[in-house]
């Protein structure tokens, strides 16, 4: 099976779309939402599942093969060259203000689905050259401080009341977006804090990263503003927006109403039960097998080509994009994820 790692190039598809979107005019600049969120769904519900994992000796060849490494790398000069084209574009006077919002969806995907997952994938290796790819796609999201949290907070907290990022029985999206993104925000401003503390360094220095993430993030508002005026800017800040919902999103589908038991003043340890899974193999081709999530809170040095499918892990109904669209109409999602939740409490007791 470890020949198969070709199919990971196809992760370069959304990409490709979002530039043809971006080339286009009119209807056509809308491509993109509708190849993520239109084309994907329909397939997905009738793909079947690929539940199969890595034999140990194709894990080990994997584990050793750079070129899993190379097709995540080459991630990041891709979304910096989508994110200099929409630039270029949204420069073009002749391009009708329709069109520019069909460009700005189309950017929006690409932070949300390229830019923002590939550095998720990033942030986690412990390279400080991964981790700088990270933040050079995280910053294009204007969302530096997810580097901070996610790692520190979320995966520490995941499946409990003290994660912002682990939305709560019979709470809606649009309550979660809320808590999650302001909640988050702070909470990487007190583990930041924490950090300089036991390094003995102070607050307000430059020793803090969560101060050196709000400046760079200004300093390009600030460049975008002088080199390509404010409806540009704008724009732009509406791209990185919709970047940050879809992350959101996928944040309240990964582990919603799913908690981990208190022991004392302790929490169990993190098992495939706390998380949503998903093994669509479309999805999981084009999102870097993140929606092999309950084996990525398990183990969250894996990486993405080694994740496996835990037969005790909770299974969403159908891949990410359609359960997304699930989530906008919550009396829907209710009726849906409820059931799935109250099957699984019946399963546990028995």
């Amino acid at each position: 099976m470890e020949n198969t790692k070709w199919k990971y190039l196809a992760v370069y598809i959304t990409p490709l779309v979002v530039i043809f979107s971006l080339s286009s005019m009119n209807y056509w600049s809308y491509f993109s939402v509708l190849f993520v969120f239109g084309f994907i769904p329909l397939v997905e519900l009738f793909t079947k599942k690929d539940q199969n994992n890595l034999s140990e000796i194709d894990e080990e060849k994997a584990s050793k093969n750079r070129i899993y490494d190379w097709i995540l790398y080459g991630l990041v000069p891709m979304q910096y060259g989508i994110f200099f084209y929409f630039l270029y574009q949204m420069s073009n006077d002749q391009v009708t203000l329709f069109t520019k919002i069909g460009y700005t969806t189309a950017l929006g995907i690409s932070c949300g689905v390229l830019g923002i997952n590939a550095a998720h994938e990033l942030g986690h290796r412990s390279s400080r050259k991964e981790q700088l790819m990270s933040k050079l796609l995280l910053i294009t999201s204007l969302y530096l401080h997810f580097f901070i949290e996610h790692n520190r907070g979320h995966h520490k907290n995941v499946s409990t009341d003290h994660d912002p990022a682990s939305s709560k029985f019979g709470e809606t999206v649009y309550s979660f977006y809320f808590r999650s993104i302001i909640m988050g925000w702070l909470s990487a401003w007190k583990l930041e804090q924490q950090k300089l503390q036991v390094n003995h360094q102070k607050f307000w220095s430059w020793h803090n990263e969560m101060i050196r993430f709000q400046v760079y993030q200004a300093l390009l508002i600030l460049l975008l503003l002088i080199f390509f005026g404010a409806q540009t800017t704008l724009f732009f800040i509406v791209a990185a927006s919709i970047g940050i919902v879809l992350l959101e999103t996928v944040n309240y589908i990964e582990h919603y109403g799913l908690r981990r038991t208190k022991k004392g003043e302790r929490y169990e340890r993190t098992l495939p039960i706390h998380s949503w899974n998903s093994n669509h193999p479309i999805g999981r081709v084009l999102l870097l097998e993140l929606s092999r999530h309950s084996d990525h809170h398990f183990i969250a040095s894996r990486k993405y080509p080694l994740l496996r499918h835990h037969d005790q892990s909770p299974q969403m109904p159908t891949g990410y994009p359609g359960m997304m669209l699930l989530t906008l109409i919550p009396p829907l999602w209710f009726y849906v994820m409820h059931r799935k939740i109250n099957e699984i409490k019946r399963v546990a007791i028995n």
